[in-house]
């Protein structure tokens, strides 16, 4: 016969007070296994530990009740999934506050912002994927997706460029949680860069070749204004009202003879240098890329990618696809299979992000399913 356990010894067991064992039997989330007729005391089963420490778990991330029963009524493999998505809406909603935390700070410095723009908070949804081309070995690409960071970087120099290009997007993930002043995101995103330049170096020492190389292209978002650092080929492009723009430009040895006026856009494409670099970071300490601020506006559709999509996928058909009803994700992936179509002679990595109103603090954005548990792909 199994021996009950008082309500007391139950609740130091599970580590939760009497008082919220009474509540989770009121609400019918824990019953107890019996009760005494005559006193009304509660008595527990040991097996019902497991699912009591999980409400306590569940609780310390702040999960309201209602959605914690859920959770315990799932199997497990659901169950995980449940819980994924709750941390994903309050990385979300965490991310908005600090935006408008941000802004408010701006506003009573008298630091620039205006009260038009705390009361108009923009938010993004977004996707991340990238994927190795039908000729590739190997993906060198990474496609970063987050909050407030979105970034594509394209690795090369041999066995060190899918490091490096991990490394420059790593460099810049810890810009997600940092309050940063919009008059003060170039600087925070130049000194990231700079970390990366370092990560990268170190990485180029521990190679064979002793060469490790990647591109980078990132923004970085503060309430309604973004920040943009590229240095490289991979490209950002905007879409507003219907129209694309690219709104970065490539650091490469072809787009140099076009500038000069040697080349045209046509005659370039076809180049057969057309993929050599003029700039990236190679972690000599060198590097030397573009940073500039911009203004968002609600309904902007931002991409982010390497040129294994922009080279085979001519610009009416991103158009075509960037200005079509689907979500991110959808995008993204018609975006992909755009490439494979045309041969995907290069690794793909690509990011799709749009720029929503929150018109409350209370407002969730939505997140679409990213690569991995912390939104990136490689």
């Amino acid at each position: 016969m199994v021996q009950l356990l008082t309500i007391g010894a139950f609740a130091r067991a599970a580590r939760l007070s009497p008082k919220a064992l009474r509540l989770y039997d009121q609400l019918g989330l824990l019953r107890p296994a019996a009760v005494d007729g005559e006193s009304g005391y509660r008595f527990y089963d040991p097996a019902q530990l497991e699912r009591a420490r999980l409400i306590a778990w569940l609780r310390r991330l702040g999960m309201p009740l209602a959605r914690i029963r859920r959770v315990c009524d799932l199997p497990a493999g659901a169950a995980a999934e449940e819980i994924a998505a709750y941390w994903e809406q309050v990385l979300a909603e965490t991310a908005a506050r600090g935006q408008l935390a941000t802004f408010l700070v701006d506003y009573l410095s008298g630091r620039g912002s205006t009260v038009e723009e705390t009361a108009t908070m923009l938010g993004i949804r977004y996707a991340a994927r990238s994927e190795s081309g039908l000729v590739r070995t190997s993906n060198q690409d990474t496609a970063y997706a987050g909050p407030r960071l979105l970034a594509v970087a394209d690795g090369a120099g041999g066995s060190g460029g899918d490091l490096a290009s991990a490394a420059a997007v790593d460099a810049l993930k810890p810009l997600e949680t940092l309050a940063v002043p919009a008059e003060d995101l170039l600087g925070a995103l130049a000194e990231a860069v700079g970390e990366a330049d370092r990560a990268i170096g170190e990485i180029a020492a521990s190679t064979p070749s002793g060469e490790a190389v990647t591109t980078l292209t990132a923004l970085l978002w503060s309430g309604s204004r973004l920040a943009l650092v590229h240095i490289g080929d991979t490209r950002a492009y905007l879409v507003r009202d219907g129209e694309l723009f690219q709104i970065t430009h490539d650091h490469t040895y072809v787009q140099g003879l076009v500038d000069e006026g040697r080349l045209t856009v046509e005659e370039a494409a076809s180049h057969p240098q057309r993929a050599l670099l003029a700039r990236a970071l190679t972690g000599t300490g060198g590097a030397r890329p573009e940073l500039s601020l911009h203004a968002a506006a609600a309904g902007d559709r931002y991409l982010l990618c390497s040129d294994g999509l922009s080279a085979v996928v001519p610009a009416g058909s991103l158009r075509a696809v960037l200005t079509g009803p689907g979500a991110p994700q959808q995008v993204l992936d018609e975006l992909v299979e755009l490439a494979y179509a045309a041969g995907a002679p290069d690794n793909i990595a690509c990011v799709v992000a749009d720029v929503v109103s929150l018109e409350t603090p209370a407002d969730v954005v939505s997140v679409e399913t990213p690569i991995d548990g912390d939104g990136a792909g490689r």
